[in-house]
């Protein structure tokens, strides 16, 4: 989808807040027995802190890494569809470990027991942040970006256009 730096950066950006904002939304409900109208600031103002930091370990380290597996996969080209989940899935696999580093270290503050509090982040955020991706995020994400730069979207193979 994105071709430039310009269009990298613009796609990163919405893909970073709408993870974000979802995850901090998932994360504060957590830590509180339930998200309620006293926990959205809550985590509006963590939005503010982690979505820097998602942005940046993304466009750094995410998305280059996922794309470095995927490219190692032997995905059909006659189905896009899963060139897409293969990236989006991988995407996940490395980003919720590094964002849930980064989520240890600024919220839990676990001191002896950082790696099991690490790895419980891990095994809490992991689900929500897979099905958040796939299911919602990416495809929001996406639209969004397509409207934004139509140059960007994928042309219809005439074949296709035709049926």
């Amino acid at each position: 989808m994105p071709k430039t730096t310009g269009q990298k950066i613009l796609f990163g950006l919405l893909m970073s807040f709408f993870m974000v904002l979802a995850m901090e939304l998932y994360n504060t409900g957590l830590r509180m027995g339930g998200l309620t109208n006293a926990g959205i600031p809550i985590a509006l103002r963590e939005l503010l802190c982690m979505f820097p930091l998602c942005f940046v370990t993304s466009y750094f380290v995410g998305d280059p890494l996922a794309a470095r597996l995927v490219a190692r996969l032997q995905l059909p080209k006659e189905w896009p569809i899963c060139g897409i989940l293969a990236r989006s899935s991988l995407t996940v696999c490395v980003m919720c470990p590094a964002m849930s580093l980064w989520a240890t270290v600024l919220f839990h503050r676990p001191g002896i027991e950082f790696i099991p509090v690490w790895l419980q982040t891990v095994v809490c955020n992991f689900p929500m942040a897979f099905f958040w991706q796939i299911f919602f995020c990416g495809p929001l994400v996406r639209k969004i970006f397509r409207t934004l730069v139509p140059s960007a979207a994928a042309p219809v193979p005439a074949k296709k256009a035709a049926e």
